[in-house]
């Protein structure tokens, strides 16, 4: 399988199961309906482990173009396989997105909250402030990036020229691990934003969200700040973990 697929199918599964639970829980006449903050961060967490479940053996199971761009910036991925990895993060978000959709589309009708639509999509801030926001993302972003690198350990340090699919990224340290972080980092990070933490599982869906016959505006002016946050936080934490090693 190829890094393109195997991230488009692991994206896949993680938007699907990720924006899932938040359509299980926000969407009118649900089994889920208002079931809460908890289970919203566990089916996340829970979601990136089946992501990387799939993904890690053939291209480590990135799911999230700001690891990409950390693992580039740390010198532990080629700069020349980035675009290959994004594209399959970003096509893969808005497969599982169009898949979530499909799955409660009924739902959606029902339902006439349109941010709570918007929600089963996207992120969006508790309280609307641009800096506090993006400083918000930066820091769940690094939180993210930074553990995954001390998870990873050594195994970061081979790479050289080696086949970056075999080595790099989520699936080469374990999908529990990475789990537990992601629900951690949704439970005491996540109130402020909805803690995207990656560019392609709010851009994506987004863009989906905009192409389907779903009420209500995208809120497109918010947008930048989910994509930018993650990849300043990312490459803040490779640069420290380069420094420290």
């Amino acid at each position: 399988m190829s890094i393109l697929v195997a991230e488009i199918l692991g994206t896949m599964l993680l938007i699907l199961l990720g924006n899932g639970v938040v359509a299980n829980v926000v969407l009118n006449g649900t089994k889920g309906n208002n079931s809460g903050w908890i289970v919203i961060t566990t089916g996340w967490a829970l979601a990136v482990f089946v992501g990387v479940i799939v993904a890690g053996p053939y291209s480590g199971a990135h799911l999230n173009p700001a690891v990409t761009v950390a693992l580039a910036t740390a010198g532990k991925l080629s700069w020349d396989l980035v675009p290959e990895y994004i594209a399959g993060e970003m096509i893969g978000a808005m497969l599982g997105a169009l898949l979530v959709w499909i799955f409660y589309k009924d739902h959606f009708k029902s339902t006439e909250d349109e941010g709570g639509k918007l929600a089963c999509f996207s992120t969006g801030p508790a309280i609307k402030n641009t800096f506090s926001n993006l400083i918000s993302e930066i820091i769940g972003t690094f939180v993210l990036v930074f553990v995954i690198f001390y998870l990873a350990g050594p195994s970061l340090d081979i790479l050289g020229d080696v086949d970056a699919r075999a080595i790099i990224g989520l699936g080469s340290i374990g999908a529990v691990p990475v789990a537990f972080l992601v629900w951690v980092i949704g439970l005491s990070l996540g109130g402020t934003t909805g803690y995207a933490i990656n560019p392609a599982r709010d851009l994506g869906p987004r863009i989906m969200h905009a192409i389907l016959p779903v009420k209500g505006g995208s809120d497109w002016g918010y947008a930048w700040i989910p994509v930018v946050g993650p990849i300043i936080g990312a490459v803040i934490a490779a640069l420290l973990y380069v420094t420290l090693v």
